[in-house]
């Protein structure tokens, strides 16, 4: 990626967070704040980060700039046209490779050697070999510490709420005007029931909304949203996206069911809901396994959430199961996404950046990829590597194996008896169905009888096609003698009674580790794990450790590394400047559709500035002070005017804030995959509250689209015979939806559901044709379509008054007047329409098809699809 001279130029004026950079950018750029950054992203990695600068020529400082390389001085002050550094990037000579140096930014070279090739502080006299981290870099605002500065005064005029919006009013303010008025009572509900729990509000809750007139109605709402237990399934969702959720490893073209993963689905659920301290769910998966005592077995619920938050780590694509794969190349990669996903997620950092080389951009050397690498090794041993089938923990009792060996023997006696027996009911009624034939064919059908299909003659085949009654089996011998089939059966029913007793093996997907001997981990050169360099001892990011270190005490009586505890509890550290940050903005981000820092999984100098630094900084230390709930977050948000306020666009506004990021008014958004898919299945009434449990699976259909059924495919991709799903579990939630890598459930990818390659920091949302298509022809909206018309007939035989039940059900509204009248409008051109078509026994009415497509555009209308 290209550093342009936006970002280089305002790094200095910056200063902490990256406000009013325009107005405080200097005349003249600096070595540290303009030059510095530019040679970092395109020269460092051959002049001056490697063991050896290329050509002697190191461009970290401008000392070693000036004493040049092997031909000569680099810059010569004041005179950029005799300079080197400068002639090579002018004229594209350097660097060597395909990226090169833009104009703006070959300009501020120029302007730097102009001015003098200033420096803004005298530059330290050795410099050790790598990386060099400097002030600069320990200035950017993400590795600050977290203040919390008072709020700002507001007038009352201005209904300031809280101070988020105490704090919004600052930028307002200097645009010359504040927010929108507040919304309607039916839109703010609306707005924040399809929040906090991903569904529309019925008809009765707008109704108790909306006549409650005490003063603190809009937050008895709140507290009932956050109490539902659908909370947890919505707020769940965001989080793992962000964890790379998936019920298949990916990888390869196989890509693998796996089958346990929803457990830790569930735990996000239960945690969600039960408003866990956010330090603490962290921990958990982190290190749970290094929480609880040994054996795994008969553990207590708290313990056992312990072991299964650890699948956290267990999310990464994983294609070591996969024989064919190169398995140095893949246990690698797996590691690779597991340190992606925890920097990007806890820490806003692209650490993985730096796996082949020093970040570009961040002060990220390649050892702290490695020594975070080596903060996992001790589970992910490459050279001890456990392929996915063989990591399964078991939570199964010392006996129990015993127990189930016992019963499963005395299971097998009864299995052999009844075999024994049916092969001794089989041959008597051959017998008596040999007797039944007349004399001249009889040993011949008892000898092709007992030919191996394999080697009958066609003759022999023939023969017993014309005497079928002789084709007696374990399956057929109901039809002959239906007594002796009962008593066949009766004895398998008592096998499965005595293996129904078997202690049941339930099994995790969790991270674990076994110290006995610790694996070691070594930097790798370019990333290439054939080519090992120096070992690398655990830690995490070098810029923090002069005030914030990493360090690993592992406790007498671990029996373990220690290693992910101390790394959890560095995470959730107080003093950690990123991870209350982090959270806090994807937190913002779910409410408004966008962060106060736009790239929630990169706070890097490639990422975006906070636009509002000082709410961000608050509004952390909110959280971390007041015991990381979540809960107290949301209503610390939704309470606020920021919040309320109407979306409604003003054109003197929009002109000086276009992209709304000053929040003067509230962002229409479109509802995400999930919220449309059970929206619609909540209007319809088809919705089922079933919670937890294996996932629904989806299978490819004939038509090549990816549906919800059980897999009707064999191994070499025939169809056959379907196995139909449990009733209503086509109608659970979109959460309990099997994530398949290979197989992304249309409906939802239609619509920008979360790509786990191998983590989602943050979903698109987009607008394209394949969208009203899908809306159009997909059977799952025409089914629902039927059945939100049949809920309406049901309840109204009044045309008006289905219409606006319809209205109600899907926009939380009364219809006007005028909707009404072109509803009704509607309904009798389509009635009209299906009347001329020829009638199809068993088809719906003419009247009852039209209802169906009025309630088809009820469903695809933006009315429903959006929320303002």
């Amino acid at each position: 990626m290209k550093t342009n001279l936006p970002l280089v130029l305002t790094i200095s004026a910056i200063g902490m967070f990256g406000r009013n950079a325009a107005c405080a950018e200097p005349a003249t750029p600096t070595f540290e704040n303009h030059v510095r950054p530019i040679l970092k992203a395109y020269c460092f990695d051959c002049h001056g980060d490697g063991e050896k600068p290329k050509g002697g020529l190191d461009l970290r400082l401008r000392r070693l700039i000036e004493a040049g390389g092997d031909t000569g001085p680099a810059v010569v002050a004041g005179k950029p046209g005799e300079s080197l550094l400068f002639q090579h990037v002018r004229e594209q000579k350097m660097p060597p490779t395909k990226k090169k140096l833009s104009k703006d930014e070959v300009e501020v070279i120029r302007g730097w050697i102009a001015g003098g090739a200033k420096v803004e502080r005298p530059e330290p006299a050795e410099v050790a070999q790598g990386m060099l981290l400097t002030d600069e870099d320990r200035a950017w605002w993400s590795f600050q510490p977290i203040k919390k500065l008072a709020p700002p005064p507001a007038s009352e005029n201005e209904r300031a709420r809280s101070p988020v919006d105490a704090w919004l009013l600052l930028q307002l303010r200097a645009k010359k005007f504040g927010f929108n008025a507040d919304a309607d009572k039916v839109t703010l509900l609306r707005r924040v029931t399809f929040d906090l729990i991903g569904l529309p509000p019925t008809p009765a809750e707008v109704d108790a909304f909306v006549n409650d007139q005490s003063p603190d109605a809009y937050e008895k709402v709140i507290d009932r949203l956050l109490a539902s237990p659908q909370y947890g399934e919505r707020w769940a969702r965001h989080w793992l996206d962000v964890a790379g959720y998936a019920d298949s490893e990916g990888y390869s073209p196989a890509d693998p069911v796996r089958t346990n993963a929803w457990k830790y689905r569930d735990y996000v659920i239960r945690s969600f809901n039960a408003d866990k301290p956010f330090d603490e769910f962290v921990r958990e998966q982190l290190a749970g396994d290094e929480m609880v005592k040994r054996p795994f077995t008969s553990l207590p619920p708290a313990d056992l959430d312990k072991l299964i938050a650890t699948g956290f780590l267990r999310m990464s694509p994983d294609g070591t199961g996969d024989k064919d794969a190169d398995q140095k190349v893949a246990r690698n990669q797996v590691i690779a996404d597991t340190i992606k996903t925890v920097s990007t997620s806890l820490l806003g950092l692209t650490v993985t950046c730096a796996q082949c080389h020093n970040h570009r951009y961040d002060p990220i050397p390649q050892s702290d990829f490695y020594r975070m690498r080596a903060l996992l090794e001790p589970s992910y041993n490459t050279t001890a590597w456990k392929p996915p089938a063989a990591r399964q923990v078991s939570l199964a009792l010392p006996g129990d194996k015993k127990k189930a060996a016992d019963l499963e023997a005395e299971a097998a006696k009864i299995d052999a008896a009844r075999l024994k027996r049916q092969q001794e009911l089989i041959d008597a009624t051959l017998e008596k169905e040999y007797a039944k034939l007349p004399d001249d064919v009889r040993e011949k059908v008892r000898a092709a009888r007992n030919t191996p299909l394999a080697k009958q003659t066609a003759m022999q085949k023939s023969l017993l096609q014309l005497h079928p009654s002789v084709n007696v089996s374990a399956g057929s011998l109901y039809l002959y003698d239906k007594k002796a089939a009962d008593e066949l059966a009766k004895q398998a029913e008592e096998a499965a009674a005595i293996r129904a007793r078997k202690p049941k093996d339930e099994t995790i997907r969790a991270l674990t580790e076994d110290a006995v001997k610790l694996p070691e981990t070594f930097l790798f050169h370019r990333g290439d794990p054939d080519q090992p360099k120096q070992a690398v001892a655990p830690g995490a990011l070098a810029i923090l450790d002069d005030r914030f270190p990493l360090k690993v005490v592992k406790p007498a009586d671990l029996p373990t590394s220690g290693r992910r505890l101390a790394f959890a509890k560095w995470v959730t550290d107080a003093r950690n400047p990123l991870f209350a940050r982090v959270i806090v903005n994807r937190m913002w981000m779910e409410h408004f559709g966008r962060g106060l820092v736009g790239t929630p999984g990169d706070f890097g100098r490639l990422g975006e500035r906070p636009t509002h630094p000082e709410l961000l900084d608050w509004l952390a230390a909110e959280f971390r002070d007041n015991g990381w709930s979540l809960k107290n977050l949301h209503k610390l948000i939704l309470t606020s005017t920021v919040y309320r306020q109407s979306s409604w666009r003003d054109k003197v506004n929009d002109a000086a804030d276009p992209d709304n990021r000053l929040y003067g008014r509230f962002p229409l958004r479109r509802l995400d995959a999930e919220a449309i898919r059970d929206g619609m299945l909540a209007v319809t009434g088809k919705l089922t509250d079933r919670m937890n449990g294996p996932p629904v699976p989806v299978r490819e259909n004939d038509a090549g689209q990816f549906v919800l059924g059980n897999e009707n495919r064999d191994g070499a991709g025939r169809f056959v015979a379907e196995v139909k799903l449990a009733p209503g579990e086509e109608f659970r939630r979109s959460i309990y939806i099997q994530v398949r890598r290979s197989k992304p459930y249309g409906v939802l990818d239609t619509f920008d559901w979360a790509t786990t390659e191998p983590n989602c920091e943050s979903r698109s949302s987009s607008t394209v044709p394949t969208q009203s298509l899908m809306l159009l022809n997909s059977e799952f909206l025409a089914a629902q379509s039927e059945a939100f018309a049949e809920r309406l007939a049901k309840a109204e035989t009044i045309p008006e008054k289905r219409i606006a039940l319809a209205f109600r059900l899907a926009y939380g509204v009364e219809p006007t007047t005028a909707e009404t009248a072109k509803a009704i409008g509607f309904l009798r051109e389509q009635t009209a329409l299906f009347q001329e078509m020829k009638p199809v026994k068993g088809a719906p009415t003419p009247a009852d098809r039209a209802l169906g497509v009025f309630c088809q555009a009820v469903l695809m209308s933006n009315r429903f699809l959006y929320v303002d």
